[in-house]
């Protein structure tokens, strides 16, 4: 497994170590030690969430402002765009966005921490996303900012028409919004 701290540190992408040959493929999807390892620090995984959406799907920017989420997120089935954004107020990269193409063909996960926002749109025609969370959803903690918030400045593929849920077109701008300390 390789793991690379992106442009804010405390993301990180996560590339497995793939086994292939004309019969199929191998890795190793987690590994809690190795997991740990590269991200610095010990979690506990406590619900596995699994949607599928189609094309142009934009989903989020979600998070929780109480009982905070970490999330591993991967991609089993279609591409996706995937971002976190940083809530914390209190952080030398508050506001600032990391993007990430994950999909089933690179096997890679993304690790987005807790006091992040996170997002995706659906690249290809569908797409089958899966992610550990190390805390519960709680629907009454749940926050939205929006997607195209200008002063967080998230560049989108080219061309996006995204299609959103209502709660997502009532996200509210970073400036608006309840943020971490």
């Amino acid at each position: 497994m390789q793991a690379t701290r992106l442009a804010i540190p405390d993301v990180v992408l996560i590339e497995p170590r793939v086994f292939g040959d004309d019969r199929g493929f191998f890795f190793e999807s987690f590994n809690q030690a190795q997991f740990e390892k590269a991200i610095g620090r010990s979690v506990t995984f406590v619900q596995d969430n699994h949607s599928r959406s189609v094309k142009n799907v934009l989903r989020g920017l979600h998070y929780q402002i109480q009982q905070p989420q970490g999330k591993l997120v991967r991609v089993v089935r279609g591409e996706v765009f995937d971002v976190a954004v940083d809530l914390r107020k209190s952080s030398p990269t508050f506001g600032q966005w990391v993007g990430e193409v994950l999909s089933a063909d690179n096997k890679r996960q993304l690790w987005v921490p807790e006091g992040f926002a996170h997002g995706f749109v659906v690249l290809s025609d569908t797409a089958e996303f899966l992610y550990k969370t190390t805390d519960y959803y709680a629907p009454a903690h749940e926050r939205c900012i929006a997607w195209n918030d200008t002063s967080i400045g998230i560049v989108w593929p080219e061309g996006l028409a995204p299609q959103l849920s209502t709660k997502d077109q009532a996200g509210l701008s970073l400036a608006r919004a309840e943020i971490f300390v």
